[in-house]
């Protein structure tokens, strides 16, 4: 059984390891130069379609003046493009463009193909044990919000 100080070691552990994984795995993807927020605007564009600058600095926890400039150097690069929101005219939603959504992507299947090719490297018994824990730390993430 951990004692207390047992278990803060191994938990600030596991997030130093956990996020040596993470970092491993953005630099895999980010060979256009895109800031981490950028980067992850772009994703939930990608995945959850078009919203307003305003719910997505709500989202991200980040100043509306701030997400600003994230969405205009996203356009500027031709990756999110603006259009009327259907029932207030005050609005302008944001939306990924083609040119977006193949870069996000591009980015998805190298983040995939780095891990999968660093787990190629591990025991058929360690790749499980993975596997596992990622089912794992899915269910935490939903239950713990």
């Amino acid at each position: 059984m951990r004692t207390k100080a047992n278990f803060a070691a191994a938990v600030s552990e596991f997030v130093d390891s956990f996020g040596g994984v993470v970092r491993r795995i953005r630099a895999q993807s980010n060979v256009d130069g895109l800031s981490w927020t950028e980067s992850s605007v772009l994703a939930r564009l990608a995945r959850e379609g078009a919203t307003t600058t305003a719910e997505l600095a709500r989202i991200q926890g980040i100043k509306p003046q701030s997400m600003g400039a994230v969405v205009a150097s996203l356009e500027e690069q031709g990756l999110i493009s603006r259009k009327a929101h259907e029932t207030d005219g005050r609005q302008m939603l944001l939306e990924v463009t083609a040119k977006g959504e193949a870069l996000w992507k591009e980015r998805k299947a190298a983040r995939r193909t780095w891990l999968a090719e660093a787990m190629q490297e591990l025991s058929e018994e360690d790749q499980e044990t993975v596997f596992a824990a990622g089912k794992i730390l899915d269910r935490l993430a939903r239950e713990n919000r």
